[in-house]
Parts: C-alpha cells; sequence; structure tokens
C-alpha cells in the first residue's frame, strides 16, 4: 500500500489566533478610513498591478514580472507618500479608541457639551440652523453635496458655520462621530402631505433625511428661537437643551438601548 504524505499543517494556538485577529483588525481599520477617499481607487490600482504580476508569473512573461518585481521593494515607500494622510487619520482613530470604555465615554460627553453650547447660543441669538447626526446609515451622499470640513466639533465652528451671511448659512452641517464631516449640504425636503404649510425649508429638509435614513437632526428657528428635533420622520416642536442632550445622550452612548427597544413619547408636527 503506497505511503501517503500528509502536509505539514502548523498547530494553531492562542498566540497565532490572537496574532491572525489583530491583523484582521488593523486591515479593517484602515480600509474603513480609505473607502469612499482617492485612496480607495489607489488601492484598486494596487490590486491591478498585483493581479497582473501573477498573470505574467502564470504565463511565463519574463519581462513583465521583472519589471514589476524591481518596483516591489519601493513599494512600501510609495505606500506611505501615497496614504499619509489615510495613515495619520488611521492613528488617530486609535488614540481615540473606547480602550475599558473610559475614553469612549469622556469623548462622547465632550462632543455631546460642544453639541448643546452651540444649540444653545443658536437659539438664545435666533440663528437658524439645521445639524443632523449620522448613526448607522451612512450620510456620505449627502455629505458629497456640501463642502468637506472634516473638523473637530465645538461651539464655535457650528456658530460660525451657521452665522447670518455666512458661506455656509444655507444647507445642513453634517456630523459623524467627533468630526463636523460637510456643511452647506442639501438634503431631501419631505413630501408628506400631513405636514403644516407653514414648516419652513429647515424643518422639511430635517424631516426628509430621518425619513430615508435614521440619523437625528436638530433645528433651530431663526423666527423664534425654538428648538426642534426630528427623527424616524416624525418632528418635536419646542423642545428644551435638556431634552436635546438626553436623546444625543441616548444616540450616542454604545451600552443603552436602541431607540425601538424602548418606547418614545409622542411626536408632535408643529410650525418652526
Amino acid at each position: 500500500m503506497p505511503h501517503i504524505t500528509l502536509p505539514n499543517i502548523p498547530k494553531i494556538t492562542l498566540g497565532s489566533i490572537i496574532d491572525i485577529l489583530a491583523v484582521a483588525y488593523l486591515i479593517y481599520q484602515f480600509i474603513s478610513i480609505a473607502r469612499g477617499r482617492r485612496a480607495a481607487t489607489i488601492l484598486s490600482g494596487l490590486w491591478i498591478l498585483i493581479l497582473v504580476y501573477l498573470i505574467a508569473v502564470w504565463t511565463k512573461l519574463e519581462l513583465l514580472r521583472t519589471v514589476l518585481a524591481a518596483l516591489a521593494p519601493y513599494s512600501a515607500i510609495a505606500a506611505i507618500v501615497m496614504f499619509q494622510s489615510e495613515i495619520r487619520r488611521w492613528l488617530a482613530r486609535m488614540g481615540r479608541g473606547r480602550w475599558l470604555g473610559l475614553g469612549g465615554q469622556l469623548e462622547r460627553r465632550e462632543v455631546i457639551d460642544e453639541i448643546i453650547a452651540a444649540v444653545t447660543q443658536m437659539a438664545e441669538d435666533k440663528t437658524g440652523a439645521l445639524i443632523v447626526v449620522e448613526r448607522d446609515i451612512g450620510l456620505r451622499t449627502f455629505v458629497e453635496s456640501g463642502v468637506a470640513l472634516d473638523a473637530t466639533i465645538s461651539r464655535d465652528l457650528l456658530c460660525s458655520i451657521f452665522q447670518s451671511g455666512g458661506a455656509l448659512h444655507d444647507g445642513a452641517a453634517i456630523l459623524q462621530g467627533d468630526r463636523v464631516a460637510a456643511a452647506a449640504c442639501f438634503l431631501p425636503l419631505t413630501v408628506n402631505p400631513g405636514l403644516m404649510r407653514q414648516l419652513g425649508t429647515r424643518h422639511r429638509a430635517a424631516i426628509g433625511v430621518t425619513e430615508e435614513t435614521d440619523a437625528l437632526a436638530i433645528v433651530v428657528s431663526e423666527r423664534n428661537g425654538q428648538v426642534s428635533i426630528a427623527s424616524r420622520g416624525e418632528l418635536e416642536r419646542d423642545v428644551t437643551v435638556e431634552r436635546v442632550r438626553e436623546r444625543l445622550t441616548r444616540l450616542t452612548d454604545v451600552r443603552g438601548p436602541i431607540n425601538g427597544d424602548v418606547p418614545e413619547p409622542k411626536w408632535k408636527q408643529a410650525e418652526p
């Protein structure tokens, strides 16, 4: 009976599992940052070059294989140059990571405080504003319709965006995590015939974006300074600052219940 030699399969240990998971996590983080940006196109080009190299080896195209092999040693330096902004963003995200839950809680609290301070200031000054907070459904389509900022959320920044007469006053500011992704963004207006005709464009846009996504929209009326909250296609009028804080806290609390798991108060539709 012929002797069959089985391939030498390395033994899987706890260390190897941790090693694989760590590398997978780093790759996932980098891809999530590069996705939707210019780096994604560059990555696609690199994959095409790798595919061409494999085809050259398989078909024995020696000249093409030699040229690609000669370029390989410089690929690491080229990658650092091409992806320097993505690498900085990746390292910054890791630095802002929720290690043991403490860093994330402090970060969320600071972001909420900045948003509340901005809403309070604009309500007192009767400055019209529309702030959209992204949740699980991405708002990249709407972000691309505005002016890209990618800036840290702060009261001064939000107030300056909606300052009357400013270039970014019209449209919405979209928040992603702890960043102001873009301002002066165009949002879809609701076509719900049951809404009051007195509702302004900001309020209709706030309802419209929450009809299509799971985002939370905060509206400040420039007519009377009233603050409203739009969620799931409904509008809650004339809310207090504490109510806004409560909704934002529930929204960003990763350990808290999901909105659909607890009964919401009855939403009321009204004029701004």
